[in-house]
C-alpha cells in the first residue's frame, strides 16, 4: 500500500488563532506524526500570498493530501479544495482542520489546553484524509423552471427577476390575488410611498409575463425528486367562477345577500361571498367562498348565476390537481399576526376600540373601509387621543416569542405621523420599551415623528387596559420620568408580533426543509447561505425566514432568484459526493435507514432485498449510517473506520500530551 504524503499547513488567521495556540509547538508534534511529509504556518492562508504557498508546496513535496488547519469549513473549505483542484489533486483530498471555532475561541484564555486539543484536531483529521477516497462530483440534468410560492412582494420580486432572466417560473398563491400584505399597507416608511403605487405596476407585470404562469387560489400537494428534478402536485381550488369567462365587472358581488368578514379589510368591514379582495386585485377575478355562499351550502339563491352578463358562474367546479416539472422552489410564504387573544390583559376582542396595527393600517388606507377617514370602530367617531402600544407578543418570552419582529417600531412612527396628518389636533402616545431604528433613514423618521409631528413616546409598559364611558383607559408608566401614566383614550393600537404564516409547518414537511424554533423556515446558514435550505434546490426569502422590512425582503427574493438564475445557467448541476453507499453484500434489508432518512434518499429493493440510494437525493447528512445494524451502510469519506480512527486519535494520550 503506497504510504501517504499529507501535508499541514497552520494558519494564524491574525491573531485569531495565533493568539490562543503556540503554532511553533503545534507544528514540532504535527511534523512527527505518520504520514505527515510537510508542515508550514503563515499568517493569511486564504490569502493569495498563502494559497500560492499551498499550491507551491503540493507540487514540490509531491503530496497526496493536505490538511488546512484553519477556521470552519464553511468560509474556507470550498476555496482550498478548488486550488488543490487547480494543481491536478483530488479535491477530496483536501481536509480543514477546525482550530479556530473549536479551539481557539473557546479556550481564549486557556493557552497550553488550546495547543494541546489543536494538536488532536489536526491529527484526527490527517487519519481521516489519508482514508480519503478520490471521489467525483454527481452531475444532475436540470429542468430550467422554477416554482415560487406566495405572491407576496417577496414572491413577486423573486419571479420577476427569475423570468426577466429568460427563466420559466410558476407564481403559486392561496388567495385569490396576488399581492400580500404590502397590499394592504397604507404607505410605507420611511418614505410614505403609496404601497399600491408600487405594488400594483409589479403585479400586472407578472401577470403579463410571457416566463410567468400566474397560479393563485392554488396550493402545494406535495413534491417529489430532487434539485433540478423535481415533480410537483398543485392542488387548483375551486372557485366557482369559470376564469376564462369572467370579465371582473363586479355586477355579481352588488346581488349576493351573503356578507362575510373581509380577510382584506382585517375584518373592519363585510365583504359578500363572492368577492375580489380589493379593485386592483390581479388576477382581477371573482370566486365565490363555498363555506359562506347561500347556494353551495343550502341549495337556494343563485343569484350570482342569474345576474352574471358573462356567464361565468360555475356551482359544479371541483379542485383540481396539476402535475408540473421544476428545477428549483423558492418559498416566501410570508407571515402572520400574532393572535391577540392571547393577550387579555389589553381587552383585544373586549373593546372594539383596541384594535391591531394592520386594522389601524386599513383604517389610514385611502382603499379602506372609511376611505382614509380615521374613524374608530366602535362609533365612527373621529379619535382625538390615539394610544399605540409596541412589542405585543414579541421580545416575550411567556409567550415563547423572545426575538424582536423588527418592523414594529417603524411601523408604529408610521402610523401616529399619518394618524397626526388625518387628524391635526389629534395627540398620539407610543408606549415603548425602546425604539430600534437601524434602516437607512429610519432613525431620522422617528425624529420627524417626534419633532414635526409631535409624537410622545413613553418608554414603559402598561399594565392595565379598562373601558370608561366612550374612552379606552390606558394606565402605563414612563420610565424617563419615574411617573405613572393614565391616558383617557379614543383608540388602542397594538403593535403585533410577527409570527410564522400558516400552514408553513406543514409545507416545510412536503419540502423536506426545517423550522427554527420559532416556526420560521430555517437556513443552510446564517450569514454564508441565508437564503438556501439544506435541501438543494429549495431557497427561502422574505419574512417565512424571520420578521423583515420591505427593503430586506425584497433584497433577500432578488438574492434567492439569483441563486436560482446561477443554477440555471449551467448545463448541469454539480453536487458533492460525499453521500451514503450501500454494502450490498452486508445489508439485510431491514429498511431502517429507509425511514431514518429525512430526504426520501433511500429506497427497499423488495426483490434483492436491500436498500438503494438515490445519488441525486441524497444530502449527505448521515443518518442512515448511524443507524444501520450491519454497518451496511457507509458515508463515502465519511466511513466508521475513518470516524472510529478519528476518534481514537483524538482522544489518545490526551491528557499526557
Amino acid at each position: 500500500m503506497k504510504k501517504s504524503r499529507v501535508g499541514v499547513f497552520v494558519c494564524h488567521c491574525g491573531h485569531n488563532i495565533a493568539r490562543a495556540i503556540d503554532i511553533k509547538s503545534v507544528m514540532e508534534k504535527i511534523r512527527k506524526y505518520p504520514g505527515v511529509a510537510h508542515v508550514e504556518d503563515y499568517i493569511y492562508l486564504c490569502a493569495d500570498p498563502g494559497q500560492k504557498i499551498v499550491a507551491d508546496k503540493i507540487k514540490d513535496k509531491n503530496l497526496d493530501a493536505i490538511v488546512i488547519a484553519n477556521c470552519s469549513p464553511n468560509l474556507h473549505e470550498k476555496t482550498f479544495r478548488d486550488l488543490v483542484e487547480s494543481v491536478n489533486m483530488n479535491r477530496f483530498k483536501c481536509e480543514i482542520a477546525n482550530i479556530r471555532e473549536q479551539c481557539s475561541w473557546p479556550h481564549d484564555q486557556e493557552r497550553e489546553k488550546a495547543t494541546l486539543k489543536s494538536v488532536k484536531i489536526i491529527e484526527s483529521v490527517i487519519e481521516k484524509v489519508k482514508q480519503n477516497q478520490e471521489l467525483e462530483p454527481i452531475r444532475v440534468p436540470l429542468t430550467k423552471k422554477a416554482l415560487v410560492i406566495g405572491g407576496g412582494i417577496a414572491g413577486i420580486q423573486a419571479a420577476l427577476d427569475i423570468a426577466n432572466g429568460g427563466f420559466k417560473v410558476i407564481l403559486l398563491e392561496r388567495r385569490a390575488t396576488i399581492g400580500g400584505k404590502m397590499a394592504q399597507l397604507s404607505e410605507t416608511f420611511p418614505t410614505l410611498d403609496c404601497p399600491q403605487c408600487i405594488m400594483t405596476p409589479k403585479m400586472v407585470a407578472v401577470a403579463k409575463h410571457e416566463n410567468i404562469t400566474l397560479m393563485t387560489y392554488s396550493a402545494l400537494e406535495s413534491l417529489e425528486g430532487y434539485v433540478g428534478n423535481f415533480t410537483v402536485k398543485i392542488r387548483e381550488k375551486a372557485k366557482y367562477v369559470d376564469w376564462d369567462k369572467c370579465v371582473g365587472c363586479g355586477d355579481c358581488t352588488e346581488k349576493c345577500p351573503a356578507k362575510v368578514d373581509s380577510e382584506f379589510d382585517a375584518k373592519l368591514s363585510k365583504r359578500k361571498a363572492i368577492y375580489r379582495d380589493f379593485p386592483q386585485a390581479v388576477p382581477n377575478k371573482f370566486v365565490i367562498d363555498a363555506e359562506h355562499c347561500i347556494k353551495l351550502t343550502k341549495g337556494k339563491c343563485g343569484v350570482c348565476e342569474k345576474i352574471c352578463p358573462a356567464k361565468a358562474i360555475k356551482y359544479d367546479d371541483k379542485d383540481e390537481i396539476i402535475e408540473e416539472k421544476i428545477g428549483a422552489v423558492i418559498v416566501a410564504t410570508g407571515f402572520d399576526l400574532f393572535g391577540l387573544e392571547k393577550v387579555g390583559e389589553y381587552g383585544y376582542g373586549k373593546y372594539k376600540d383596541v384594535i391591531d396595527g394592520l386594522q389601524f393600517e386599513r383604517i389610514l388606507a385611502a382603499s379602506g373601509p372609511t376611505g382614509g377617514k380615521v374613524e374608530r370602530p366602535s362609533d365612527g367617531k373621529t379619535p382625538k387621543d390615539v394610544v399605540f402600544i409596541q412589542c405585543v407578543g414579541s421580545r416575550d418570552p411567556e409567550f415563547g416569542m423572545p426575538y424582536c419582529s423588527s418592523i414594529c417600531c417603524m411601523y408604529t412612527a408610521k402610523q401616529a405621523m399619518l394618524f397626526k396628518h388625518a387628524v391635526p389636533e389629534g395627540q398620539p402616545y407610543i408606549f415603548c420599551m425602546d425604539i430600534r431604528s437601524t434602516g437607512k433613514g429610519y432613525e431620522e423618521f422617528v425624529q420627524r415623528a417626534v419633532e414635526e409631528d409631535g409624537v410622545v413616546y413613553l418608554r414603559g409598559r402598561v399594565s392595565k387596559i379598562y373601558q370608561d364611558d366612550d374612552k379606552i383607559m390606558v394606565w402605563g408608566a414612563d420610565m424617563a420620568s419615574g411617573k405613572k401614566v393614565e391616558i383617557p383614550a379614543d383608540l388602542v393600537v397594538l403593535s403585533t408580533a410577527i409570527v410564522p404564516a400558516e400552514g408553513i409547518k406543514d409545507l416545510a414537511s412536503k419540502l423536506r426543509i426545517t423550522t427554527d424554533e420559532y416556526g420560521f423556515l430555517k437556513e443552510a446558514h446564517l450569514k454564508l447561505q441565508p437564503v438556501e435550505t439544506l435541501t438543494s434546490g429549495i431557497f427561502i426569502a422574505g419574512t417565512a425566514q424571520s420578521p423583515k422590512d420591505i427593503t430586506d425582503t425584497v433584497a433577500q427574493a432578488s438574492a434567492a432568484a439569483s441563486k436560482i438564475m446561477a443554477l440555471f445557467s449551467s448545463k448541469e448541476y454539480i453536487r458533492s459526493p460525499t453521500i451514503a453507499r450501500v454494502d450490498e453484500d452486508v445489508c439485510k434489508g431491514c429498511g431502517i435507514c429507509v425511514n431514518a432518512c429525512t430526504y426520501s434518499a433511500i429506497e427497499l429493493d423488495t426483490i434483492k432485498k436491500i436498500s438503494k440510494v438515490n445519488e441525486a437525493l441524497c444530502e449527505g447528512c448521515g443518518a442512515c449510517a448511524a443507524v444501520c445494524p450491519s454497518g451496511a451502510m457507509q458515508q463515502k469519506n465519511y466511513t466508521k473506520k475513518q470516524l472510529l480512527d478519528m476518534i481514537s486519535v483524538a482522544t489518545e494520550d490526551y491528557d499526557k500530551g
